[in-house]
């Protein structure tokens, strides 16, 4: 086969290591920046419990009574779906062994294994004031966030 090749353009068939400029050596270290970062590791975070029905956050202020509703959609807040238990792929759809199936999962129920499923979201940042020019506040504002 002679030097003339089929595909010309750089890259195909190349020998050896291409060296481009400014590409070469060792890159010096980044600069760490102190405190949260926006919203991944270190963001303040707080621990609701929010309505199954309309996502509503609800105060947990000790147990759950069974006549608990929630107050902008009037929905059980003492039922299997509000349940930190409660798994739709296990065995009568509750992660705890419980004797009998519970029929409407949204209705309240006096089940002694309730729980309320509290999640981790991310809360404000209390201690720095809101600028307001501020994109991500500016956005806050307009949806009441």
């Amino acid at each position: 086969m002679s030097d003339e090749r089929k595909y010309r353009h750089r890259g195909y068939q190349d020998s050896g290591p291409r060296e481009e400029p400014g590409r070469g050596g060792p890159q010096a270290p980044r600069e760490k920046r102190e405190g949260p970062r926006g919203r991944g590791l270190g963001a303040p975070t707080e621990t609701v419990f929010r309505c199954a029905a309309c996502g509503e956050k609800q105060t947990l202020s000790g147990e759950v009574t069974v006549e608990a509703v929630c107050g902008r959609c009037g929905a059980a807040l003492h039922s299997c779906a509000n349940c930190a238990h409660f798994d739709t792929s296990r065995r009568f759809e509750c992660r705890q062994e419980i004797p009998e199936r519970i029929a409407k999962k949204r209705a309240a129920n006096s089940c002694g294994l309730f729980t309320p499923k509290a999640v981790q979201e991310f809360g404000k940042d209390r201690d720095k004031p809101a600028d307001p020019h501020d994109p991500r506040a500016a956005f806050d504002a307009l949806f009441k966030i």
